[in-house]
């Protein structure tokens, strides 16, 4: 197993997130399972990637307003120039500046490669999706995720670096989706589960740096709705990346959804051992305290080294949550809007609730404090993501001038229209477009070609 450097605790005064760091004393394993969707694993014989993104970087001295970070300009100083390789079963059609790797892996949702950018001088991580219309859900999630990725200007949230234009003569004939992000060596999910020694100031580090996106996020009215270990990605030097946006919604249409919407999450949203009580409650409303309730459990699985809430189905995970976390009181079941849930919260027996500081022996007591905020059943009365930010476990991290937040709330208006195959083709290329638009006439629909 490789050992990468990781920083040392940030001094309290000069608030730095980075600082040097002791190759003797601080490392971090990072595992060699390839996965599919965001681990983007480096070969151990590549040069540690502390090279190649830069290990040294202050972060208050970027305290700008993230919506106006640089982003890449489009791909217009040269011509698309295609050249095709294989990964593992799949041919990759990308420009000449991308030259393969490795495969990092390949899934349900697609097939993920690391590739070394000539132009950018850096290691990137390509995805191909082969097929992307062939669902329509799954189309709209590609398409949702690459909107928002383009949206969002934020440290700890992944980068959409490039898109590559379909080489295909017409647009019924565009199929394969490919993206072109942030390459980082491993995810949340797979330090958890390494051998690796995690302190505390690792554990403190790694959810300040979600909170932080998080509150970036919010900020552009948007829940992530699918916050787990392994959708925060890390690199050598432990800086964090929030990832995997198909499932997020905006605020304002979560509220108006209802019953419906809340009935299909408590199926298809965020891993079950990470929901928030309300949406396996089949609340009408839910909103910014289900993430909050996800950053809760997975701060718990870093100190513990396992889930805190195992359920094998909605009905268990709700009796194990009541079990550790104690029974709701009458009063506190207002938010509970079905009959049929309050008559299941009621019949739940009323133990006595853990102890946090003897399930998490050794956790310092202002971090058994954010922890149990974060962790409230009830969501009016769950810790906020700004309030977590502000609390004194997180207290040398933290600078309020540089926690930026979005200027403006990200558009879902686009879900309102007819979503049909042709429809989201047609919408995908012109994001394409935005990113190489010389390309965009390669493709026009049959009936338009000359």
């Amino acid at each position: 197993m490789m050992e990468r450097p990781v920083p040392e605790r940030p001094p309290r005064k000069q608030k730095k997130i980075h600082d040097d760091y002791d190759q003797d004393h601080h490392t971090l394993a990072t595992a060699t399972t390839a996965s599919a969707t965001i681990s983007y694993s480096t070969d151990q014989g590549d040069a540690s990637i502390a090279s190649e993104v830069g290990m040294e970087v202050v972060m208050s001295s970027r305290s700008r307003d993230s919506t106006e970070m640089e982003r890449e300009s489009p791909m217009e100083q040269q011509k698309y120039q295609p050249h095709s390789f294989q990964a593992g079963k799949h041919t990759f059609t990308v420009d000449r500046r991308f030259s393969m790797v490795r495969l990092v892996g390949s899934g349900a949702y697609g097939v993920v490669i690391s590739a070394s950018d000539t132009e950018g001088e850096k290691n990137v991580a390509i995805k191909m999706v082969p097929k992307a219309f062939a669902d329509e859900i799954d189309a709209k999630r590609i398409l949702r995720e690459i909107k928002l990725l383009k949206h969002f200007r934020h440290e700890n949230i992944v980068s959409i670096i490039d898109m590559m234009p379909p080489n295909v003569s017409s647009l019924e004939d565009f199929n394969d989706v490919y993206l072109v992000t942030d390459l980082m060596e491993t995810d949340l999910h797979r330090i958890i589960y390494s051998k690796q020694k995690l302190s505390t100031d690792h554990v403190q580090y790694f959810i300040y740096q979600v909170l932080r996106g998080l509150k970036y996020i919010h900020s552009c009215k948007v829940l992530h709705r699918d916050l787990k270990p392994s959708n925060l990605l890390v690199n050598s030097n432990c800086d964090l990346k929030i990832c995997d946006f198909g499932l997020a919604r905006g605020v304002d249409r979560a509220t108006e959804d209802g019953r419906a919407e809340t009935m299909l999450l408590t199926e298809y949203v965020v891993t079950r051992w990470y929901r928030a009580p309300e949406i396996m409650l089949a609340c009408h409303e839910y909103s910014y305290p289900i993430d909050v309730w996800s950053v809760g459990c997975i701060f718990a699985e870093l100190i513990l080294r396992k889930p805190l809430f195992p359920g094998d189905d909605y009905i268990d995970q709700l009796t194990i949550i009541s079990e550790k976390i104690g029974k709701l009181p009458e009063d506190d079941l207002d938010f509970v809007t079905s009959d049929k849930a309050k008559r299941f919260m009621r019949k739940l027996q009323n133990k006595p609730p853990m102890h946090f500081s003897l399930r998490f022996p050794g956790t310092p007591m202002d971090a058994l404090d954010v922890l149990r905020k974060m962790l409230e059943i009830h969501p009016n009365k769950r810790i906020g993501v700004d309030e977590a930010l502000k609390h004194p476990f997180f207290e040398p991290l933290h600078n309020p001038d540089d926690e930026p937040v979005s200027r403006r709330p990200f558009d879902f208006s686009f879900e309102n229209d007819k979503l049909d195959r042709n429809r989201l083709r047609q919408l995908i290329w012109e994001e394409v477009g935005d990113f190489r638009p010389h390309a965009l006439p390669a493709a026009q629909p049959r009936d338009k070609q000359t």
